[in-house]
């Protein structure tokens, strides 16, 4: 993954221990950066600059931001959490580790950037999103963003009344058919060796999904840079303009194994994410995961809630943590006191 360290400023590693690191500056990070600057956490987000969305024209299904460019709600996020107090580092995490706690149990972490910077951090929240792995389909992966799409709800409207095909990739292709049927009339089913039974080819049928069983070639580029069609291996072209792939998603987890989280897989090997509990928890104590990484269906709005969530929650437990510290200074304040007391008695 690579750094795009061009994209903004990036502001200045800090020194001392902060209340928490948000590792990945997407719309979960952010918004768990947002929560917690604004409860007054010193909260740095560490930002590599390569978010999922980053080819698409426009975020779509999020209340009042309909359309807005991913790389403009990511400035605005950016803006409002250093609004707060918060910091937003450009970088990306090589290693993130449990280090040695507080004298009252307190967890700490170790974050290490790949330049050799390092931050301690009370906290860490996860937000590093996943990567699409696309099929092995020649001329496809060029096309990632634009005529290839995977979201019916993210990119069904702009490609309305396309002529669209379905590369399957397996069970929950099916699925991905039946929803972009309902964007256009013109759907072809290639099912690329997968299996479809009876009931399923009646259905499509019924919908007038055409179904094509001859292996797939390869992806041909049209003269305007676009999709022209997909390829046979018996040399057919069948004109299509947009491909829809179910894409397998992976929780980028890079630099993370130290903490040892638990993962998940989805059936049918379609994808692998961080288990979590309520609000983003782990098995892990003072560790959240939130957005893509643990939710991987999650689109943008649904990452920046679980964001906001983990957030809370993440604040209310340093609350805690605070005032299990300040007891315990002010019970071993006391403890002088109270030896001085029993000596003047005596």
């Amino acid at each position: 993954m690579s750094v795009n360290t061009a994209a903004y400023a990036t502001d200045q590693l800090p020194g001392e221990t902060v209340d928490a690191v948000v590792i990945g500056g997407g719309a979960a990070g952010l918004n768990g950066a947002l929560m917690l600057a604004r409860s007054r956490r010193t909260v740095v987000v560490i930002d590599s600059g390569a978010p999922r969305n980053a080819p698409a024209e426009g975020v779509h299904g999020l209340l009042g931001l309909e359309g807005i460019p991913p790389g403009a709600l990511l400035e605005r996020g950016r803006e409002e959490v250093r609004h707060y107090g918060g910091l937003v580092v450009t970088g990306e995490v090589i290693a993130a580790a449990p280090a040695a706690p507080s004298a009252e149990g307190d967890p700490r972490f170790t974050v290490t950037l790949t330049d050799g910077r390092s931050l301690t951090a009370r906290r860490l929240l996860v937000a590093t999103g996943l990567r699409d792995v696309l099929p092995d389909v020649r001329g496809l992966a060029g096309h990632w963003g634009h005529g290839v799409v995977h979201c019916p709800y993210c990119h069904g409207w702009e490609v309305r009344d396309e002529p669209i095909g379905v590369l399957a990739v397996g069970p929950a292709s099916v699925h991905h058919a039946l929803l972009f049927r309902q964007l256009t009339d013109d759907l072809v089913y290639f099912t690329r060796g997968t299996a479809l039974d009876e009931d399923t080819r009646a259905r499509f049928a019924a919908r007038d999904i055409r179904v094509v069983d001859t292996p797939v070639a390869e992806v041909v580029a049209a003269e305007d840079g676009g999709i022209a069609g997909v390829r046979l291996s018996d040399g057919d072209l069948v004109p299509r303009r947009v491909l829809a792939v179910a894409t397998t998603m992976q929780a980028r987890t890079e630099g993370l194994d130290q903490l040892m989280l638990p993962m998940r897989d989805l059936p049918g090997g379609m994808g692998r994410h961080f288990a979590t509990g309520t609000a983003g928890t782990t098995e892990v104590p003072g560790v959240w995961v939130a957005g893509n990484a643990t939710d991987l269906s999650a689109q943008v709005g649904a990452s920046a809630a679980a964001g906001a969530l983990a957030g809370a929650h993440m604040n209310a437990d340093l609350a805690a943590a605070d005032t299990e510290a300040a007891l315990s200074a002010a019970d071993a304040e006391a403890a002088p006191d109270t030896a001085r007391l029993s000596v003047t008695r005596a």
